[in-house]
């Protein structure tokens, strides 16, 4: 199946060095907001309680604060919860207690507020869980990481290598830097999304390659930048395809999947869209101004008889 009737023509090689430009500022951009706002790690990772409540009509975040706070709570998160009556409620964390304790006195507190109010759930993580799960998803991402490089270092010519390399660090880097600059939630299934965004990413990449190595074979006497551009063009409509039908899925969890999936929906959204631009001009430019061309792609010669003698 097409998504064009005929292929495309379209340039991209013409427009990489812009789009080196704009990555700079999406990798710098990210570094400043991971260093000066950091991840608002949740509590999947800091330890706490998260508690669940509803209300009979539209919540009101300050006076609900503003009666955790009175009740002794300090540095509470309020904040809307799916719809506007329900309200999800973050606390520190609290050894002292159980989960069962802690929604107790929750809910005599919200019941302040509004006496018809309803605890929907209440979560305690502890501070050492949450460090131990914190400390296990960076080692997965690492791991993940250095598999990937092992795949490209084997899969790929060093040219190619370097573009693969460059385009899998830059997709999940975009990714968190969006989640720091705004402030969103970091929790375990944001991580299972930027995990997923890396393997998507090398996918992209082996696709448009793949197309590059076939069109060197069949274009001897086409430039360089020629190949590339014939070869994305000619990958474009599965990209096209394959990427609105994703994005249908990953909309409908953002939108429609409660806050429990929110973070891991968006940051599909975000990863999906930067993994098609960089698959196209991360990956392919790096690897065309690197000086790609036929040659990378045959197997070494051997040398005979006559290239052993002196």
């Amino acid at each position: 199946m097409e998504f064009f009737h005929n292929v495309p023509h379209i340039p991209f090689m013409a427009q990489r060095r812009f789009c080196y430009v704009l990555s700079a500022i999406l990798i710098i951009g990210s570094i400043l907001a991971i260093g000066a706002r950091g991840l608002n790690l949740a509590v999947d990772f800091t330890g706490g309680v998260v508690t669940e409540a509803e209300f009979p009509n539209a919540a009101n975040l300050e006076g609900t604060r503003a009666a955790l706070t009175q009740a002794g709570y300090q540095d509470v998160q309020v904040q809307i919860f799916g719809s506007s009556r329900n309200v999800l409620v973050r606390l520190p964390p609290d050894n002292s207690s159980s989960a069962t304790d802690i929604s107790a006195k929750i809910e005599k507190v919200l019941k302040g507020v509004d006496s018809n109010v309803v605890i929907k759930r209440t979560e305690v993580v502890g501070a050492t869980v949450g460090k131990e799960l914190l400390t296990k998803g960076i080692t997965a991402m690492l791991i993940t990481l250095l598999l990937i490089l092992a795949y490209i270092a084997v899969r790929f010519r060093w040219k190619f290598g370097v573009g693969a390399v460059l385009a899998t660090l830059h997709d999940p880097f975009v990714t968190i830097g969006v989640f720091a600059l705004f402030r969103l939630p970091f929790d375990l299934s944001v991580l299972a999304a930027v995990l997923a965004v890396i393997g998507y990413s090398i996918n992209e990449t082996v696709v448009v390659f793949d197309r590059v190595r076939e069109r060197f074979q069949t274009m001897r006497k086409a430039a360089p930048v020629e190949v590339f551009d014939i070869a994305i063009n000619e990958t474009l409509s599965r990209t096209v395809i394959t990427k609105f039908a994703t994005l249908i899925v990953v909309v409908a969890l953002y939108l429609f999947g409660g806050e429990a999936l929110r973070g891991f929906g968006l940051a599909l959204i975000v990863g999906i869209l930067v993994v098609t631009y960089s698959s196209m001009y991360v990956a392919s430019g790096v690897a065309l101004d690197l000086g790609a061309n036929r040659r990378d792609l045959m197997p070494a010669e051997r040398r005979g008889p006559v290239d052993e003698m002196p």
